[in-house]
Order: structure tokens, then sequence, then C-alpha cells
């Protein structure tokens, strides 16, 4: 026992095991107030206890939870441990800021959705949200709406190389394929403001209700709809996880080599790469291409621009 600073009263070094604590899973988050769904369906809202420290948590994170779990109106639990994550979305606010903000916890899915117009498609923050699905070990996808405006042919063509699972929205009908896709997934939504994220999601999961907007016909950009990261479950299985629009992507936390790994057949084309290549320069071992062939360079020009959007800013995405 050890006297507490200031208090009279001794304070013990034995901290409680919560052997009784119950497990669950966070599905959104509200200025510090947490909406978990625990493992026997019982959705209740909790706070996270003072002794995880400034260990956050985030829509997806598996957790336990102590106190009333009873899911009554009025009552909440606190959140005593956090597990291990599968995988980790993150982004800085900007390339230079040595800040990562976590998005979402063990997603394994992450779907990258633009508009063909109203808003323009924005290609800098689709290459960089890809790099850091890639970078997270989270399966990219490609979702395009608004096809019936303008087709896609321009955004099929440049990112055809990469061997993405490419989706396309008409007259916002879910196709399928798409659908089919998300079943039994972690599946987080990612996309500026404007095209048709939570109109995705509420034609997923009707009982969603996700506010949906307009876009500025001045600024050509969305207005922001959703506020916050919300979970939710899916008819056929599986989750869809909406984030609100967002404007930049940062990829300071970013190593270039977890990458090029995503896509083996380019990395195996490097072992006779410098130490520290950025596979971007001059003495790159992917310059030389020999029999290769020309979908082999298609590739490696298309890794090599997403590689590229780690360092460049984009005007467009700020």
């Amino acid at each position: 026992m050890r006297p507490g600073r200031g208090k009279s009263r001794p304070r013990s070094k034995e901290r409680p095991d919560h052997a009784e604590a119950q497990p669950g899973v966070v599905m959104t988050v509200d200025r510090g107030r947490f909406t978990l769904e625990l493992d026997d369906g019982t959705v209740m809202y909790a706070i996270k206890a003072r002794e995880l420290g400034r260990k956050g948590i985030v829509v997806g994170d598996r957790v336990e939870v102590v106190g009333d779990v009873s899911g009554d109106t009025d009552t909440q639990g606190r959140i005593v441990r956090r597990s291990a994550r599968t995988s980790t979305l993150r982004r800085t606010a900007d390339d230079s800021d040595p800040v990562e903000r976590v998005v979402v916890a063990n997603a394994t899915q992450l779907a990258v959705v633009t508009s063909t117009i109203d808003p323009e498609p924005r290609t800098g923050l689709i290459d960089r949200a890809l790099v850091a699905a890639l970078d997270a070990g989270i399966t990219p996808m490609l979702v395009l709406t608004k096809t019936d405006l303008k087709p896609a042919d321009e955004l099929l063509a440049l990112y055809g190389p990469l061997d993405l699972p490419v989706f396309t929205i008409t007259r916002k009908k879910v196709p399928a394929a798409l659908a089919e896709a998300l079943v039994g997934e972690s599946t987080v939504l990612v996309g500026h403001s404007g095209v048709g994220k939570s109109t995705l999601v509420n034609n997923l999961v009707p009982s969603a209700e996700r506010v949906t907007g307009i876009v500025n016909a001045v600024t050509g950009r969305g207005r922001h709809t959703s506020t916050n990261v919300v979970a939710l479950h899916l008819p056929a299985g599986g989750t869809i996880i909406d984030t609100p629009g967002i404007r930049s992507f940062g990829l300071a936390h970013v190593d270039v080599d977890r990458v090029i790994n995503a896509f083996p057949d380019l990395a195996a084309l490097t072992s006779g790469c410098p130490r520290s290549c950025s596979h971007d320069e001059p003495d790159c071992a992917l310059n030389d291409l020999g029999d290769a062939g020309p979908l082999v360079a298609v590739r490696i020009d298309s890794l090599r621009r997403l590689i590229r959007s780690r360092s460049t800013t984009v005007e467009e995405d700020s």
C-alpha cells in the first residue's frame, strides 16, 4: 500500500482484472461516447476507462466492457480493454503531419467511392486512399457512381492495370456483383463529399436512413452530410462502414515497401534495386524491363503513380 498524493486514504497498486468484462465491437463514436454491440447482440453505450490512458478506440475495434451492459435507456458501461487489431486504416492531415489519425480498425476491404461527374473525380485522393489500403493490408476496390450521367471509360482505363475490383453504379442501383463482394466482409467507404457514399449505404441497408446531400453548383464540391463514422450490418452478412467526406488523405506514415509488396509480380523485379530505392528513380531495377512485356510496363507506370502520390501535394485534394 502507498499513500495517495494529498490524500489520507492509502491507494492500492492492485488493479481489477475485470474477469466479468463482456466482449463487443464499436459501431459508432460520438464525442467520447461509444456505441457498442456486444457479442450477444445487445446494443449499449460506453465510455473509455481511465486505465486505458491514451489508447484510442475507433469504430471497428474489438473491446471488452464492464458496468451496466443491459443496454437500457440512460445506462452505460466502461471500456476496459481493446483487443489487438487485425488492420488499421490510417491517414494524416497532410504529408508533413506526424500525427496519425486512425479511420477504422479491423476492416478487411476499402471501397474508394468516386463519381464520374458532379463532383468531378479527383484521382489524387483515389490514389492516396488506395496506397493507404495497401499499406494497411486491406483489400481495395473502386466504386464508380453516376455512370448514367457520364461514362466511366477514363477511370476504367486509368485503374484497370492495377487489377482492382471495379464496380459501376447506374441510376443509384447497386449491382449484384458489388453486393456479393461485401458479404461476410468489413468494408469501409472512403471518398469526397457528394460522390454517393450515403446513398450507397441506404440502398444496401434500407434501415440506415443516412442523410444525403447535393453538390454545390459554384464550388463543385459536395456538402458534408455524414458527420461521424458508423458501422452497419448488411442484410446478407458483413458490415459496411460509412465515413464523412474527406478533403485530403495524408500519407506521412506509409512505407513504400509495403505498397510494392502488394504487387508480387512487380516486387519480384526489384531484387536488383539499390538499398532504400523508392522504385521511382533512375537506378531502379524496374527501369530494366527486359522481356517483361507491355502489360508489365503499364502496371509499373500505374504503381509508380501510386508511389509518387506519397510525396506529391495534389491541389485537388486540398
